[in-house]
């Protein structure tokens, strides 16, 4: 980690729409139970009717944030990595906000449903398709870890057609809808059937915490 930031004037005087930033432990998937700091962006036009961050959708509303800013504050909570987040992060152009994380010497993280073009460097990519809006084709070649939520069967018909497009190297995970408890049923004996897949479960949840 960097003792100080040099800043582009340009990238420096930026804005992003920011509904949260908060250091807690990822939850889910293969970084679970690391040290990470989250930057929630505002806007999303996926709107899956059982998200838990719907205060996320609007882009109006929420406070405008500097990336000099972001990145001191990220600085700050010394975390393992960033996790850039939202709503859907990629309603944004990215690259102006992870140049400068990473020019402070932080891992930097993505968390997308792929919707929109790829913008930003990344050191991982958690790519969680939704069948609401279909990803952008950008989005395949860049994940490192694939996690489809599933509420009912048919959504694990989804998760292999998304599967099919992603690196043979990607981790693979099924994570069971919060509200719906037949869905843990579903993804466990799925699993047990397809040993390419693993389960991912919100831990942050099980344990209260963000």
């Amino acid at each position: 980690m960097t003792d100080s930031l040099v800043v582009s004037p340009t990238r420096s005087t930026q804005t992003y729409p920011i509904v949260e930033t908060f250091h807690s432990l990822q939850g889910e998937g293969a970084w679970m139970g690391v040290s990470a700091f989250f930057i929630r962006l505002a806007g999303c036009d996926v709107h899956c009717p059982w998200c838990d961050t719907k205060e996320s959708w609007p882009t109006q509303g929420h406070p405008q944030q500097s990336i000099t800013e972001l990145t001191q504050i990220a600085q700050e909570a010394n975390p393992a990595m960033v996790v850039i987040t939202g709503g859907e992060p990629l309603m944004h152009n990215l690259f102006p906000l992870t140049a400068e994380l990473k020019q402070a010497g932080l891992r930097v993280h993505l968390e997308t449903s792929g919707a929109h073009p790829v913008t930003g460097n990344w050191d991982w990519v958690t790519f969680s398709p939704k069948r609401y809006k279909s990803p952008h084709k950008s989005i395949y070649e860049r994940v490192d870890e694939l996690k489809v939520v599933v509420a009912e069967a048919d959504d694990l018909e989804w998760a292999k057609t998304e599967a099919d497009q992603v690196p043979l190297t990607a981790i693979k995970y099924l994570q069971p809808e919060w509200n719906t408890p037949h869905s843990q049923q579903l993804v466990f004996e799925y699993v047990l059937r397809h040993p390419d897949w693993r389960v991912s479960l919100q831990t942050h949840k099980l344990m209260g915490v963000r």
